[in-house]
């Protein structure tokens, strides 16, 4: 790799030996992917943030690392919100070695949002490189934004974060962000009338299909939410980095890739509108979740909507950004009324909330796809109309 005076500085350790480690980590990973450079990113997020997920092992790696991001850097959400945890019988022994965790990550310089969804609060544009790690929100910032990144490793994008670079490969490259394969649906009329959780089930199926491919979806005519859902479950169900929606997402609306789409040939798969519906199958449950990728305000609104005036008779999370609750106060003030309990800072698939809670409903594809192996749940996939409805006893 042709490295440029910093980057050599760095890997002789002129910068401190925490960050010549870091950049040996990032070197490795670009010449396996054959990277001819480094190149700068405008800001990073860093996954590994809950001690569920990383255990003592993570927890003593973060604390033998002595540097600070040298870039915008954000986190990824915790096992456990910061305050009320006591409340959801979130265990002490647990909440004391997340928040070990959590001193770690703000001691390395590494902003405290605890969210999935980072692109609600940090300005990404089309083009931008930026070195994230969460699936969904590495999903969003390529497909809906246009912004390039790989889906980064928690270790590489800590990397890139006390450093400023990341490798040049993959996605980072306009020739790779070219659709490999056409998803079709044998009824596209049928989409006129799906919520964000029908686009999360069709992210279920597209996921499996499409595995690491790129897709090109075609006659989707979805809104930013829809794109949200749709793609973290892609990430879930398969390792979806990014796909188009034709004359919809950025990408497909410039003559490089309008040519490409047009003149490529490619494989074209067809998705029945009944699988993407047999995901809604009915279990009883035991509890209801939301918010999995976290709730945009626009969604939070929705939620206060349909919980007004109701009581909710089984346990219903809301999972939501600590700073998106400073735009949303009356909502969020209503769905607490209902009985819902308002989860900022984790997500229900790394906190130990709902482990072993029997069955889950959700609205989210990303979360149907992950509650089985993470949590030991038995998921049920459901509209938000029908969580509610479930939820309140209706």
């Amino acid at each position: 790799m042709k490295l440029d005076m910093y980057d050599q500085a760095l890997l002789d350790g002129e910068y401190g030996e925490s960050r010549q480690k870091m950049m040996e980590i990032l070197l490795t990973l670009g010449k396996i992917y054959d990277a001819e450079r480094f190149i700068p990113v405008k800001s990073v997020q860093v996954s590994g943030a809950s001690f569920k997920t990383i255990g003592e092992a993570g927890l003593k790696w973060l604390s033998g690392i002595d540097a600070k991001a040298v870039v915008p850097a954000f986190l990824n959400p915790i096992g456990m919100p910061r305050s009320g945890w006591e409340e959801l019988g979130i265990p002490q022994s647990f909440a004391e070695k997340q928040n070990l965790v959590n001193d770690a990550y703000i001691r390395l310089g590494i902003r405290p949002t605890y969210t999935c969804t980072p692109y609600y609060f940090s300005i990404v544009e089309r083009g931008d490189h930026i070195a994230w790690s969460e699936s969904s929100a590495v999903s969003y910032a390529n497909s809906v934004l246009g912004a390039r990144t790989n889906r980064e490793g928690g270790p590489s994008a800590l990397a890139t974060a006390l450093t400023g670079k990341t490798p040049e490969y993959g996605l980072h490259i306009v020739k790779n962000r070219l659709p490999q394969i056409e998803l079709r649906l044998d009824e596209p009329e049928a989409t006129k009338k799906w919520t964000n959780a029908e686009y999360g089930a069709l992210g279920v199926i597209a996921g499996a299909i499409v595995g690491t491919r790129i897709p090109l979806f075609m006659n989707l005519r979805s809104n930013r939410d829809m794109l949200k859902s749709l793609g973290a479950a892609m990430a879930a169900s398969g390792a979806v980095a990014l796909y188009h929606v034709n004359e919809i997402t950025p990408e497909t609306r410039f003559p490089f890739f309008k040519k490409h789409i047009t003149e490529d040939e490619r494989e074209v798969v067809t998705i029945e509108v009944a699988d993407v519906l047999n995901v809604f199958k009915e279990i009883e449950v035991t509890a209801v979740a939301i918010g999995c990728p976290h709730l945009s305000k626009e969604e939070v609104d929705h939620v206060a909507k349909l919980l007004s005036g109701k009581k909710t008779i089984i346990p219903f999370y809301v999972f939501v950004a600590e700073e998106m609750k400073a735009s949303c106060t009356e909502e969020l003030a209503v769905i607490a009324k209902s009985g819902a309990k308002v989860v900022p800072d984790t997500c229900i698939v790394v906190s130990p909330l709902i482990d072993h809670a029997g069955a889950v409903m959700t609205n989210s594809g990303k979360a149907y796809s992950y509650l089985l192996g993470m949590c030991d749940v038995a998921p049920r996939m459901g509209t938000l109309e029908e969580c509610v409805r479930i939820g309140c006893g209706e």
